[in-house]
Order: C-alpha cells, then sequence, then structure tokens
C-alpha cells in the first residue's frame, strides 16, 4: 500500500473526511505545532517475523501517545526523494534479505546524508547484506542465533544509561527474546546493552556482545536494537520504553 493511500485512510478512519467533503487542514494557531512522521518499512524478502504487525501497532500507539505519527509500507517505491522528504525517522521494523534496488538505496543514502534519521528493529541487521553503506548505518548483520529454542531467557549489561532509551533501567535487565550473534560490527558505534552470554545458550561473539547501539552516521543518526522477535515485546513496557527513548533520540528530541 502506498503510504498516500494509507494517509487518506488514516484520516478516514480519524473522521476528517464527511459526506464527500475534501480534507481541508485546519489553520494552526499559534501554540500548535505539526507533528512529526515517522515511517515503518516492513517489507520482507525472507523471513517474516509474526511480531511486525503487533510492532506496527505498537509503534502507532507510542506515536500517537508521544505527538508523533507513524505511517507504515511494504512499498519500495516509497523511497525517493520527494516522498523520504515528509519524514523526520524511518524505521527498518524486522526488514529481512534484499527489499531496495539502487535507486531506492542512493535515495535512502541522500536522506541520511541530508539529516534524515534511522532506526532498525531486530531483522533489519539480517537486511541487505551487499550494501555496505546500510551495513556501516545499522552497525551490525546477523550471524546466527540460538536455536531449539531460539527464544530464551537472558541477562542483559545495562553499559550506558546516558540514553533515553536506557534510562529507565536498572544495571541489568533480564528478559525474554531471539538473540542475535552479529559480525561486521561497526566500531564506531555507541554500545548500550550488551547480552550476557553466560546468561543463556548459544552466544557466539563473547565478552563483546552489543544488542542496543546508535551513532551519528553520515550526516543523520542510526539506533538499532536487536531485541522485538516476539509479539510479547511490544506489550512489555520497559521495552516499549527502550522503543520511544530510541525514536526521541532520533527525532532529536533529546542528544
Amino acid at each position: 500500500m502506498k503510504v498516500f493511500q494509507t494517509v487518506f485512510i488514516l484520516l478516514c478512519c480519524a473522521g476528517l473526511t464527511m459526506q464527500g467533503q475534501a480534507y481541508q487542514e485546519p489553520p494552526l494557531t499559534n501554540d500548535e505545532v505539526i507533528p512529526e512522521l515517522v515511517l515503518v518499512f516492513s517489507k520482507t524478502a525472507g523471513y517474516r517475523h509474526q511480531s511486525i504487525e503487533k510492532g506496527a501497532t505498537t509503534l502507532r500507539k507510542i506515536g500517537r501517545e508521544n505527538g508523533f505519527i507513524v505511517l507504515q509500507t511494504e512499498t519500495s517505491e516509497d523511497f525517493n526523494a520527494k516522498n523520504l522528504k515528509n519524514y523526520k525517522l524511518v524505521i527498518f521494523l524486522s526488514t529481512t534479505l534484499d527489499v531496495l534496488n539502487a535507486a531506492q538505496q542512493k535515495a535512502f543514502e541522500n536522506y541520511i546524508k541530508n539529516g534524515g534519521s534511522f532506526m532498525g528493529i531486530h531483522a533489519a541487521a539480517d537486511t541487505e547484506y551487499d550494501w555496505a553503506w546500510y551495513g556501516k548505518l545499522v552497525g551490525g548483520y546477523f550471524e546466527s542465533h540460538p536455536s531449539d529454542p531460539n527464544v530464551l531467557k537472558a541477562k542483559i549489561d545495562v553499559v550506558s544509561k546516558e540514553h533515553p532509551s536506557t534510562s529507565h533501567l536498572g544495571d541489568t535487565w533480564t528478559r525474554n527474546d531471539e538473540w542475535y550473534n552479529y559480525k561486521n560490527l561497526n566500531p564506531k558505534m555507541t554500545v548500550l546493552l550488551n547480552l550476557d552470554e553466560t546468561s543463556y545458550q548459544g552466544g557466539t561473539n563473547g565478552a563483546n556482545h552489543p544488542i542496543a547501539w546508535y551513532h551519528e552516521f553520515d550526516g543523520g543518526r542510526a539506533y538499532y536494537t536487536g531485541g522485538g522477535h516476539t509479539e510479547e515485546s511490544f506489550d512489555e513496557p520497559d521495552f516499549k520504553k527502550h522503543l520511544l527513548g530510541a525514536i526521541e533520540w532520533c527525532l532529536g528530541r533529546s542528544q
């Protein structure tokens, strides 16, 4: 579905069109601010996570509660200069494998270079392995994960609480999820959360096993969190605060 179609549906559902009359934006008063737009991209060319729909619903709710509007697309053609300039942040929500062609990749690179922001959730690290720029942007690629079962309880060490995505957490955070092992980690990113591999089976990164990080990159901002494999993740209060803090940093609401 095209983003403009999604916007129209949202307006209709909100009762903003009546009796066939064209919608007209009401004039802003002096104290009103136009909400920032966030684009959630959830196209998959490989494995599709069942949690995508729950994740998108949760992100829309977080947006409504915090003054930004979340729109979702799985249409690669929405990655063009004219459309991307409308968004302050683009979130890759468990995308997989090759989801953008060369022209769309170039448009997204220019978006970041012009001050845009990127956030990756879970399988965003399992995306675009042949696009070296994206690998540096997301910060690392998926290599493997535990199996049989792949969802396990693990302890996360909170490396820093000086970020809005981690400021609500204690020194450790124990939760259930599918824990990725990573390759090609970008050494220039700032790690916020690190997996304790002694707390579960299947880790291969050793003592240096980041699971959430951020960095300034190529003119814009980039954030990644490895959580979000399970639908239940998006019901966890601490995980939702984690997502909100990451989004607020990407939007420039906090430093």
